[in-house]
């Protein structure tokens, strides 16, 4: 197989100008150019990005996208991958939070690797890991997640740093823009699973993250709760609708300390129950039994 032709996507708020700008001179110092690169502005203006120095020089150029509105994490990077599906000529997008950093110069051309060995792979992971090396366990994309370094297939991918086939997303569809923030990536994950591709964590694909936790956003408990529904309402056979969100209640009452982050989590999840979900597309059992052989079956 050719190279894959692969193309950067990064959505910002507008509120980390010296972080996306570091970022930006990361993307410019890999061995592999990307085709393209698209920098969306959820909400808010942004700089000249087009003449940055090391990226004026783009084969397909750098684009630029201001949003009038913030659409959340999913929604912003759709705009970008409608964006790259118009001009038709990347097969690979590498999204990276805009608070991250490329430490390696190898990191794109890797990423060319793994998609020219293997025609149905899908989703490419990084690895996460502050300025220290040290990777969080909840960065680690599997339930044994005591050695961050062990690569192989999984389930679940990080949203902060990750490589997405166009094929893939032409098939599953792109990201749930509704859920605005947490479980989008667990909502890809599951219907490319369904599809039939495959998702792989690769830990020297490294980008440096400040470390942090998903608590910090003042939605954090709400959006948690009410997308844990609907992503069982939308991607489970209803048997497991149940035994998944029983699982994730227990947990969530055995870890959470605030009892007012418990009851905003009760408030998202009736939310969840009640509003609508998007579309119902099961998986089906033999993706169920995948998944379970993985490590992970869709009840955790």
């Amino acid at each position: 197989m050719s190279q894959p032709r692969i193309a950067v996507s990064i959505v910002t708020m507008g509120d980390r100008p010296q972080q996306v700008e570091a970022l930006l001179a990361s993307v410019a110092g890999q061995d592999v150019r990307p085709a393209r690169l698209v920098v969306v502005g959820n909400g808010s203006p942004l700089p000249d990005f087009t003449a940055f120095p090391g990226l004026s020089d783009l084969s397909g150029g750098v684009t630029v996208i201001e949003l009038d509105e913030n659409l959340g994490c999913p929604g912003g990077r759709n705009v970008a991958l409608r964006k790259l599906a118009e001009f038709g000529d990347v097969d690979v997008v590498v999204e990276l939070d805009d608070d991250g950093l490329l430490v390696d110069g190898g990191v794109f051309r890797k990423v060319q690797e793994l998609y020219a060995a293997d025609p149905r792979l899908g989703i490419v992971g990084f690895r996460i890991a502050d300025e220290h090396g040290e990777t969080q366990r909840r960065h680690v994309p599997r339930l044994r997640a005591g050695d961050p370094m062990r690569r192989g297939p999984v389930t679940a991918f990080l949203g902060g740093g990750h490589a997405l086939s166009m094929k893939m997303l032409a098939q599953t569809g792109p990201w749930p823009a509704e859920f605005f923030f947490t479980h989008e990536e667990t909502d890809l994950s599951w219907r490319a699973l369904d599809a039939g591709w495959k998702i792989l964590y690769e830990p020297d694909l490294l980008l440096q993250h400040p470390k942090t936790s998903p608590a910090r956003h003042s939605v954090y408990y709400r959006m948690t709760a009410r997308n844990r529904v609907w992503l069982a309402r939308r991607n489970l056979p209803l048997p497991l609708v149940p035994a998944y969100l029983g699982t994730w209640t227990l947990l969530t009452v055995a870890r959470t300390r605030s009892a007012t982050g418990l009851r905003a989590w009760a408030g998202g999840f009736a939310e969840g129950v009640r509003t609508p979900c998007g579309r119902r597309q099961p998986m089906r059992w033999r993706t169920v039994w995948r998944m379970t052989k993985l490590g992970r079956p869709p009840v955790i």
